[in-house]
């Protein structure tokens, strides 16, 4: 049931009765709700949330680092303070300067731990936000001090640099000014870094996007969003573990060209994040198991192959594989071309996800699943009656007793003899070919129209049929007789067709079966669709160009005879 405005005075409005997390038998909100209850707003935000996620039921679970990035689009990076890095406190002071959301929580064992108090005054299981990273000067020593606040508003830490303590006696009126030092009991206060890494566990930063900032002051994140999916069959190929099916993961080029201020190398962020995982729970979806691994560019343009992470360790990659909405890391990486891959820990598992990348210095990244490239040998000319080899004779009596005293093969004598000589090959599986894959042959092959094939036609087809039975049994690595779809890819590009991510998963879905395998028919009917498009592609572009202009006739004429 949807809410709706009622007005109630010139400066109030209130909720009817009836709206999402309403209780009408206790007139009052169920669910997020201020101390005031003529306050509503956060309500009404709860409310779009569970919207958007499908139900009240949805946001059930989750960590506050999620609801951080839900509702700034900023992007998660996790530290456990006794395992993060020797320039933790310079990653955090940058953070802050560019905006960033930071808290810090203490970890409990149990239950009976949640909102304890601990001797230095701190609370256990708590959510404490970090609003400033500074240093001070003391008797010619710069202390590292951390700024944090309890969003209670009151119960302070009291230990070393706390409001009171005796170590601001060291530090000049100025400085305290600077640093806004009070006595005040107001739930925000100071202490020595070197203390927040003893009796902190946790610390969360939210970084934000450069279109969340408003204020021109703060110094921005340079960020790069890629949007994709997992396919089964084409694009889910799971984790290193799964070599034969690694490599067809979507890949995605980051090129770093700017050092750090400073530094020798180049730092950013990558973060992971599975969609809609909350809004399809209901359906049975969970959370799947993610990560991702970077790999140092060869220099080629193009798709890496499985032989290039049979021979290449990664050069970096997310700590873990983790069943979370969002895995992120930091990275210092010297400054050139990388690839990096996106992954579920197992094979076939589908899911969409969006890939983020934050850099202080300016970085570009492509997708390298986008291009298609077609290259096709054009047939070659048959040699006169005259000039023909004892093969060739051989070959043109053959056609003759197919093809009768007309010397033209039809659809339908094309698929008798076809299916007779393709069901002999042991080494194949083979089911039968449509008269309307033989058809799709013809109009591949017909250069005069008539809509049947002449010598010269059907022995450049047969070429071709010859080649790609080669290839076939090529890829058909275990000898099954049938083609896996994960190695497609790279029998199509050994036919000439290098081809996106979204056309592959197409082709897939079209000519695979239940066990993501192809047959020879349907290797074959791919084949031809292909080569009949990409040359009727090519016929009619203009010089150079990578489109063409069709009306509705030209169209559907084109579509008909694909």
């Amino acid at each position: 049931m949807k809410g709706h405005w009622l007005q109630s005075s010139p400066r109030t409005k209130a909720l009817a009765p009836g709206t999402p997390g309403y209780s009408t038998s206790r007139d009052r909100l169920v669910f997020l709700h201020s101390a005031d209850h003529r306050e509503f707003w956060s309500a009404l935000l709860e409310k779009a949330y569970a919207k958007l996620n499908g139900s009240y039921e949805a946001l059930k679970g989750g960590s506050t680092i999620e609801a951080m990035e839900d509702f700034t689009g900023g992007v998660a990076e996790t530290f456990t303070t006794k395992d993060a890095p020797r320039n933790f406190c310079e990653i955090l002071d940058k953070a802050l300067k560019r905006g960033s959301l930071v808290g810090c929580s203490i970890d409990i064992r149990n239950a009976a731990e949640s909102e304890a108090r601990t001797p230095f005054g701190l609370i256990k299981g708590h959510a404490y936000t970090v609003t400033g990273v500074d240093k001070v000067n003391v008797r010619g020593q710069k202390i590292e001090l951390i700024r944090v606040r309890n969003p209670w508003g009151q119960v302070e830490w009291n230990g070393s640099w706390s409001d009171s303590s005796p170590e601001w006696r060291s530090v000049g009126p100025a400085e305290q000014r600077r640093l806004c030092h009070t006595a005040l009991d107001n739930g925000e206060f100071w202490m020595a870094f070197r203390d927040f890494r003893a009796h902190f566990d946790r610390v969360e930063v939210c970084n934000l996007t450069p279109d969340t900032l408003g204020e021109e002051a703060l110094h921005r994140w340079e960020v790069t969003v890629h949007q994709g999916s997992w396919v089964r069959g084409s694009t889910a190929g799971g984790c290193r573990n799964f070599l034969d099916t690694f490599w067809t993961n979507p890949q995605i080029k980051l090129s770093l060209t700017e050092k750090d201020d400073g530094r020798e190398e180049c730092t950013f962020l990558v973060a992971l994040m599975q969609k809609d995982r909350r809004k399809l729970k209901r359906f049975g979806a969970s959370v799947l198991t993610i990560g991702y691994a970077i790999y140092q560019c060869p220099g080629q343009g193009e798709h890496l192959n499985k032989d290039f992470f049979r021979y290449h360790a990664s050069r970096a990659r997310s700590k873990v594989f983790i069943n979370l909405r969002e895995v992120s890391d930091r990275f210092s990486l010297p400054p050139g071309d990388y690839i990096l891959i996106p992954s579920t820990f197992e094979p076939h598992q589908e899911a969409d996800f969006c890939l983020r990348i934050f850099s202080e210095k300016k970085a570009t990244t492509r997708d390298m699943d986008g291009r298609v490239d077609i290259h096709l040998p054009e047939p070659p000319k048959p040699s006169p009656p005259s000039q023909e080899t004892e093969e060739e004779q051989q070959f043109r009596a053959l056609f003759k007793n197919i093809a009768g005293e007309d010397m033209e093969v039809t659809a339908e004598e094309l698929q008798y003899i076809l299916n007779a000589v393709l069901q002999k090959k042991k080494n194949i599986k083979f089911k039968k070919l449509s008269l309307i894959s033989c058809k799709n042959i013809i109009s591949l092959m017909d250069t005069s129209g008539n809509g049947k094939l002449e010598f010269r036609e059907f022995k450049a087809f047969w070429e071709k049929l010859k080649m790609w039975t080669n290839l076939f049994l090529q890829f058909d690595a275990d000898e099954s007789g049938t083609m896996s779809s994960y190695e497609l890819r790279t029998a199509l590009k050994a036919a000439g067709f290098q081809l996106s991510s979204p056309l592959l998963q197409q082709i897939v879905l079209r000519c695979a079966d239940q066990e993501l395998h192809l047959g020879f028919d349907d290797f074959l009917n791919c084949l031809v669709r292909l080569e009949n498009a990409s040359r009727v592609f090519q016929a009619l572009r203009t010089k150079n160009k990578e489109f063409i202009h069709l009306n509705i006739n030209e169209f559907i004429i084109l579509t008909m005879n694909i």
